[in-house]
């Protein structure tokens, strides 16, 4: 009977964790789109401008709504001040999870954003009672949940495939199976005269503060083999299976005496420091340097971050208080701005200045939140003091315990057979290459970070815009490949098996956002360099593709800073910052592109700048030709927003490489630029 208790308090856990995990990486993208749409309809609505766009239009009214309840919902661990002490209460908990991840799954009653923060509400509320009535489970919660979503997203490609309607009918079941085992554990318990399977515990505030660093840590990277690949600068499909491995070890017994072996050689007012710098160190290499060394140094800080669940609570003496509640909230703010933080070291650059009545903060807030840029790294160790605080000031206990015997050997069973699940569902698909063409279809698309106009997930719609161009390159700009706010996903690795073209990816921006390149011609080269910026930091990624075997195509795929007017910064200045990096785009790369020495050369981008200015200019001077020349903007214009005029700021330019046609995917509004494409003539002699 102890066992079947404990197996089905760990099972229960785990479905929470998983549901949890799923909803609170959902949530953190939706309301970052939500606002910014809504923001976006706000702004025009006040110019007086009509909104005419055939996609979903966010309601500003229904939006700020959603974030309402969202706070209501942050706000119902409280509740448990009220209910905590009514050990029943662990079931309307699990009730409320099960029915919201229904209802997200379904996309009926509440909104997805509200059904997600029903879940993530729900869920705080699961946790204190865990904390409360059975103190030793809640690590499961996490490191079950996480693993469970490692494993969904290899099958997804990075993507979280629960989010697909086909995944209803398992939602059903699995919604149902976590009520079925709740009602039952209860039930078995009452059964029980003791209570020996659960044990008493409480959440103190630095085990809020613990869980604040922890969540940030492993949802912005560490529980992510798409993150850890991008920072690390190496293969996604190598990251997937020892992640797992790394995230789910800790349930082994064994393995947490052997953590508690190590921690206990130790003095005990230095022990939790040391762990803190062990995981700080990690991180600092996995980001700093590139390749399997760096990957495998940030999974070997996942295994120790998967670890230090087991230290968010102690136990509870029998007449103690529980203040958790107010704690997790305070500990919800910390979350609430690591995110804000992660999400400004990467949008720094499009921070405006204040006017009007709050023009005094522009001395303030403006240059804090540009001073973002960076800044990744430092929000990660911030994170790893929160996450590691509880066992800095827990020096009488180590929370580590397990033994040794036959659990260890099947739970070692488990593991290894997560890991061979894990490398069979991120496998990569056979691409096919095409060879022998005479032509080839070159295209640029910038895809917004998966966004349409009004910040609506578009990531299939980009996909069928591919598709639909015929391209068989596409270079891509602003391109995410894990970030919170584009819902963690790997967007070039995504776009890549869904069309069934081999990919490359050059990070510019904290190691999750910048160029991509897709392809189905055999790739045979790849790099890249950073570009010197003012504002958002950009860079510049050379690919070499082989259509035919005596055949080399040189592409080269930019993102130029943008000409914003951010109140402060003088439009001439973004000119000259266009300028300098154009240059060093000539400078280190393409001197001669235009030689018969270099051979068929294309340079394709994002310019931020119109055909007629001195920038766009100067690439025809130095021998580049613009397929689209003479072409009506109505025909040619790539950059399509509302309430703007339409302007071509998306480039094609070849040397050596006559073009036979051209096109843009005017028809597509995945993004807020449109595909543009040329094909160019492969079998004429550069030069010729």
């Amino acid at each position: 009977m102890h066992r079947r208790l404990q197996l089905l308090a760990i099972l229960e856990a785990g479905l929470m964790g998983l549901f949890f995990v799923q909803s609170i990486r959902f949530l953190i993208g939706m309301v970052y789109s939500r606002i910014a749409g809504a923001s976006a309809v706000t702004a025009l609505t006040m110019s007086g401008i009509t909104i005419d766009a055939p996609i979903r239009i966010p309601d500003p009214a229904l939006v700020n709504s959603e974030v309402t309840f969202l706070i209501y919902m942050l706000a119902l661990p409280l509740i448990t001040l009220l209910f905590g002490r009514v050990r029943p209460f662990i079931i309307v908990s699990v009730l409320l999870v099960a029915l919201g991840r229904l209802f997200m799954a379904t996309g009926s009653v509440l909104t997805p954003l509200a059904a997600s923060a029903l879940v993530v509400g729900g869920t705080f509320v699961y946790i204190l009672m865990l904390a409360r009535w059975r103190m030793s489970t809640l690590p499961y919660l996490f490191i079950i949940g996480f693993t469970a979503d490692q494993l969904l997203r290899a099958f997804g490609n990075s993507a979280d495939p629960s989010r697909l309607p086909d995944y209803l009918n398992i939602q059903i079941i699995l919604s149902a199976a976590v009520v079925i085992i709740s009602l039952l554990q209860f039930v078995l318990n009452r059964q029980r005269e003791g209570d020996e399977v659960e044990n008493r515990g409480l959440l103190p505030i630095t085990g809020a503060f613990g869980l604040a660093g922890l969540l940030y840590l492993e949802l912005s990277l560490l529980a992510l083999p798409n993150a850890i690949a991008g920072r690390a600068d190496t293969n996604y499909t190598t990251m997937v299976t020892p992640l797992v491995v790394a995230t789910l070890l800790p349930i082994i017994p064994t393995v947490r005496s052997q953590a508690r072996a190590f921690i206990s050689l130790f003095d005990a007012n230095v022990r939790g420091w040391l762990w803190m710098l062990l995981i700080a160190i990690l991180i600092v290499l996995g980001t700093r340097l590139n390749g399997v060394i760096a990957g495998a140094a940030l999974i070997g800080a996942q295994f120790l971050v998967s670890l230090t669940w087991f230290w968010i609570t102690r136990p509870r003496a029998d007449k103690e208080r529980s203040l958790g509640p107010i704690w997790v909230l305070f500990g919800l703010v910390l979350f609430g701005l690591l995110i804000v933080g992660d999400n400004f070291t990467y949008e720094y650059a499009f921070v405006r200045s204040f006017s009007g009545d709050a023009a005094f903060l522009n001395q303030v807030i403006p240059p804090l939140l540009r001073g973002f840029r960076g800044f990744g790294l430092g929000l990660l160790l911030l994170a790893v003091f929160l996450a590691v605080l509880p066992m800095t000031q827990m020096q009488r206990r180590v929370a580590w315990s397990g033994k040794t015997g036959l659990s260890s050997l099947l739970l070692l069973l488990l593991v290894i057979g997560a890991g061979v699940g894990a490398a069979i569902l991120s496998r990569p698909p056979v691409v096919q290459g095409v060879r022998g063409s005479e032509v080839l279809r070159v295209g640029t698309y910038n895809i917004h970070g998966g966004f349409d106009e009004f910040y609506n997930d578009s990531l299939e719609d980009i996909a069928r815009t591919i598709q639909g161009s015929g391209v068989n390159v596409v270079l891509l700009q602003e391109v995410d490949a894990g970030r919170l706010t584009s819902f963690g996903i790997d967007q070039s690795l995504w776009l890549a098996r869904r069309l069934g073209m081999d990919r490359r990816f050059y990070a510019t921006n904290e190691g999750l956002q910048g160029l991509a390149v897709l392809s189905n011609v055999e790739i045979a080269f790849d790099d890249g360099s950073l570009l010197d910026s003012l504002g958002n930091q950009t860079g510049v990624q050379r690919v070499q593709v082989l259509p035919n075997p005596n055949t080399v195509v040189t592409l080269y795929n930019t993102w130029l800073s943008p000409l914003f007017d951010l109140g402060d910064t003088q439009l001439t200045e973004q000119e000259q910052d266009q300028e300098r990096q154009l240059n060093q785009l000539f400078g280190t790369y393409i001197q001669q592109a235009c030689s018969i020495n270099v051979g068929r050369t294309l340079i394709g981008g994002t310019f931020h700048n119109v055909p007629d200015s001195p920038l766009v200019q100067g690439l025809r001077n130095a021998g580049f030709s613009d397929p689209f020349a003479g072409a009506a903007l109505e025909l040619s214009s790539t950059f399509v927003r509302t309430g703007l005029p339409r302007a071509r700021f998306d480039y094609l330019w070849t040397c050596n490489l006559p073009s036979s046609g051209t096109g843009v995917m005017m028809n597509s509004y995945a993004s807020d630029h449109r595909l543009a494409f040329s094909e160019v003539i492969l079998n004429r002699a550069p030069g010729s």
